[in-house]
């Protein structure tokens, strides 16, 4: 088969390797689609624990169930199916245990025509979604919905604030929480995304580069009561400022670094709620997948390519311009 693989940092070939045979308990997909994650930047570019070559990136994915394992319903056989790449997460809903990985990293990725995974890592894909909708929804669709829901115990009605909108689970941030009735503002840098934005739901956005962006956030919108942020760095600050008293920031990445300081007393004395969230649970997959089905949220595709066409792919993502995920075909 063929498979994309990182043969040193920022090398990337497409090769012919033998196409794998599901183990017990696991099943071999030929996969329609998959996706590309922030995350397979970070490898491809060295900057991720674990790395080896040759290795073979990707954690999204949907296809068709080809092979069955010992002791796997033959059932699945056949089945049009959906990739969980949260492997291992463990017996807590509270946080991942140590046994917990993500697909695509040790594990052999989805940036190949055929990936094997446990077979309770497979759900059936969702009726309304394309190959190439189904596989843009995993990793980031998961993440999102965790934070919202699972960490932040979002309500119809809440005022949420998504920041540094156009990514993935920025996106999902924003269907998910305008599907739950709240009321969604965004961040961009971009007047653009911003209006991208404004077309899926959200009442508006602001510039994070102002450096008056917080005041003018709260005197537009009003204060947030949920702030789902990727960025951390110095903009945590201001993400305090624009919080209701018992507002919910929930961090599930740290794109612009480390706060350089932090108003602790903003924090206790406002009864804020600082929050960490990673991808998301068995429990927490299932409920996604419920909520997209009953809502019919489509997940956002900016732009589809072949797998031959793999480095323009990455480096679309690499300029942080997207709008919507990238997926390659096969």
């Amino acid at each position: 088969m063929r498979a994309l693989q990182l043969i040193a940092v920022n090398q990337l070939v497409l090769s012919e390797i033998e196409t794998p045979s599901p183990g017990k308990g696991e099943v071999r997909i030929r996969l329609k689609a998959a996706a590309l994650n922030h995350r397979d930047h970070w490898i491809k570019v060295g900057q991720y624990a674990g790395l080896f070559f040759p290795s073979t990136p990707g954690s999204d994915g949907a296809g068709v169930v080809d092979a069955t394992g010992e002791g796997v319903d033959t059932a699945w056989m056949g089945r049009e199916v959906i990739v969980n790449p949260s492997l291992g997460w463990g017996d807590s809903e509270h946080a991942q245990g140590p046994d917990f990985n993500i697909l695509g990293l040790p594990r052999q990725g989805t940036l190949a025509e055929s990936v094997v995974v446990p077979a309770a890592q497979v759900s059936p894909k969702p009726s309304h979604l394309s190959w190439e909708q189904a596989a843009a929804l995993p990793l980031a669709g998961l993440t999102a919905y965790r934070g919202l829901f699972s960490r932040a115990r979002l309500e119809s009605g809440d005022r949420v604030l998504v920041t540094g909108i156009g990514g993935g689970v920025a996106l999902f941030a924003l269907q998910f929480a305008v599907a739950a009735g709240a009321e969604v503002w965004v961040t961009s840098s971009s007047a653009e995304k911003i209006a991208q934005a404004v077309a899926l739901g959200a009442r508006g956005g602001f510039d994070y580069r102002q450096p008056d962006w917080a005041k003018s956030a709260v005197a537009a919108a009003g204060a947030f009561s949920v702030i789902i942020d990727g960025a951390s760095g110095s903009g945590l600050d201001s993400l305090l400022d624009v919080s209701v008293p018992g507002g919910r920031i929930v961090s599930y990445g740290a794109t612009r670094g480390n706060p350089t300081s932090l108003a602790a007393r903003k924090v206790f004395w406002r009864q804020l709620s600082l929050l960490g969230t990673t991808m998301g649970s068995p429990r927490d997959w299932a409920a996604m997948l419920a909520f997209v089905q009953r809502h019919g949220v489509v997940p956002v595709v900016c732009q589809t390519l072949p797998i031959e066409r793999a480095g323009d792919a990455f480096g679309h993502l690499e300029r942080n311009d997207q709008f919507g995920k990238v997926v390659l075909t096969f």
